[in-house]
């Protein structure tokens, strides 16, 4: 005889000592939920406006959005492949302004100051991508590499 009472098989077991069946396998949702047509033109509009702090923010929410929201996916990827133009216009003067410093000793480092005149174009496009972009419009930068299809 046995002191033993835990579960197993026995007279009031249905499974007979077998695991019990389980439920057959749910796989998740298919993708991230969409987001509402007031949402997604706030995000698109944020995403331009976001230019202002330079890439980071364009690319957050591309990353996050774009497959969410069809006008913050298209506004955020728009905005991106602008502020990594102007991520390579900033390298490019940086990288001259300091050869021709170099080469005239300091006098030509005076070039370094397109750098702001790049900053306040990027924020003059960015706040009007941001206007567009909040009325569900679609925005166009005038000059902008389009690295990320």
């Amino acid at each position: 005889m046995s002191n033993f009472t835990g579960p197993g098989p026995g007279p009031d077991d249905p499974y007979q000592g077998q695991r019990p069946p389980q439920p057959p396998y749910q796989p998740a949702a298919p993708g991230p939920s969409p987001v509402s047509e007031a949402d997604d033109r706030q995000w698109a509009s944020l995403a331009h406006l976001g230019g202002i702090l330079m890439f980071l923010p364009s690319l957050v929410l591309w990353l996050l959005f774009k497959d969410r929201g069809p006008l913050t996916g298209v506004e955020a990827k728009e905005a991106l492949n602008f502020q990594i133009t102007l991520l390579i216009g900033y390298f490019a003067v940086n990288f001259f302004a300091t050869v021709i410093g170099f080469l005239t000793f300091g006098i030509g480092g005076v070039i370094g100051g397109l750098a702001w005149v790049l900053y306040i174009l990027g924020v003059v496009f960015s706040v009007l991508g941001y206007l567009q972009a909040k009325d569900g419009n679609h925005y166009r930068y005038p000059f902008a590499l389009r690295l990320i299809k």
